[in-house]
């Protein structure tokens, strides 16, 4: 098996808040995570060069031959056929820019501390190749839809999915459905004219759902009756999905449970958003949508007409939230309150337009983290909280009335 690396670059600035609390590869654009495309697409298992802050979570594992591989880049067919070309010592680059490389343990070491590798052979990529890679936030919202058709043909391949009730309706072709075992689907609707539905061991979509491909459900998700889900949306495993989505990804383990609208967001995982959330993904006068970016500290042109939501990790937000056309809100942020949020609302946050902001407490928000994750029965850790202090320390320049 391959031993494959994948390396942040410099555009993991740009990604934050998501990329806050895990490196690039963690990422979930389509169906998979950008790790889990590479591991199936080349037959390898992962490991990260990533912050120091991130790494004990997230070790790597050197071996004696390695191909090391941009985490925020889409493995398509074409590229891998690239990259299993290349040779022991060999690189493949992007106008200077490392794509992948054969390295030994002596190179990965070296790569790590930052030293020049001169007898690195570089191969630049055809003229006019297409690269796709996750650079900003609206990457994910833009990539989305044809990340997921090309997933899904990773995910069925070779497989036969479970059989569809008769309690359904299927619009489409049934070669674009596959449903894992152990899934729970009556009296629902399903259109696969629209691109395909991929339905993950043991959720559950309750009775009247309406799903309109490409969708994803990942493990145990459950999707609440009368669920109106359009495509392209993506849902991580452990996430509870009710009212109106529109080309939403979820990483995992996220709510978004109630009735309101949802479109052209990205949530990470532990977030809630309260009942009758709704958020707007258009501006009134239609034009180009700008978002936060940590790195510049300002709003940046995202050459997106329909751009809603990026939420980092632990994020909540209260009952009746009106949430902006491209809004960005930091990890822990506890939002609620009448009236429209602001469109960068800071890590560990607390508050609304209506109330006086305050930080929300860090010994709090890791009691409220350790609650809300042994909910999913999974551990809130060491690692955890040493990652959750990172991100509250190094974000404290944007809560402002702190000064």
């Amino acid at each position: 098996m391959l031993n494959l690396i994948l390396f942040d670059t410099d555009a993991r600035h740009h990604l934050l808040p998501l990329t806050a609390t895990r490196p690039v590869g963690e990422l979930r654009v389509g169906m998979l995570t950008l790790r889990e495309k590479w591991e199936r697409r080349l037959g390898g298992r992962c490991s990260y060069i990533t912050q120091e802050y991130l790494q004990e979570r997230f070790p790597i594992a050197i071996e004696e031959e390695n191909l090391i591989l941009n985490a925020g880049v889409l493995p398509t067919t074409e590229l891998c056929k690239l990259i299993e070309q290349i040779g022991p010592g060999e690189a493949l680059l992007d106008n200077g820019e490392l794509i992948a490389a054969r390295l030994n343990e002596q190179q990965i070491e070296a790569l790590i501390e930052d030293e020049q590798l001169s007898e690195l052979h570089g191969i630049p990529l055809p003229e006019g190749f297409e690269l796709l890679a996750i650079n900003r936030l609206w990457d994910i919202v833009r990539l989305n839809d044809r990340a997921m058709r090309d997933d899904f043909e990773l995910l069925v391949k070779g497989r036969k999915s479970q059989p569809l009730s008769d309690s359904n309706r299927l619009i489409g072709p049934e070669d674009q459905l596959f449903i894992e075992e152990g899934v729970e689907l009556e009296a629902c609707t399903i259109n696969t004219k629209t691109g395909p539905v991929y339905i993950a061991k043991n959720t559950i979509v309750m009775e009247g759902g309406l799903l309109r491909g490409p969708i994803y459900l990942g493990v145990e998700c459950i999707v609440k009756m009368g669920a109106k889900i359009y495509g392209p949306t993506a849902a991580g495993p452990g996430c509870r999905l009710g009212g109106e989505l529109k080309n939403v990804v979820m990483i995992a383990n996220s709510n978004k449970s109630h009735d309101g609208y949802l479109g052209d967001a990205v949530l990470g995982e532990w977030c809630n958003l309260g009942a009758d959330t709704n958020n707007s993904n258009l501006k009134n006068n239609y034009s180009e949508v700008r978002l936060w970016d940590y790195t510049s500290e300002r709003f940046e042109r995202s050459g997106m007409q329909f751009m809603g939501l990026v939420m980092g990790d632990h994020a909540k937000c209260g009952i009746n939230t009106m949430l902006n056309t491209g809004t960005v809100i930091g990890v822990f942020a506890n939002v609620f309150g009448s009236g429209y949020q602001k469109n960068f609302i800071p890590d560990f946050a607390w508050g609304g337009p209506d109330s006086p902001q305050r930080t929300y407490k860090f010994s709090d928000a890791c009691e409220t983290a350790a609650l809300v994750m042994a909910r999913r029965n999974v551990e809130f850790t060491e690692y955890d909280k040493a990652i959750l202090y990172h991100v509250y320390d190094q974000t404290a320049k944007f809560r402002r009335w702190e000064d």
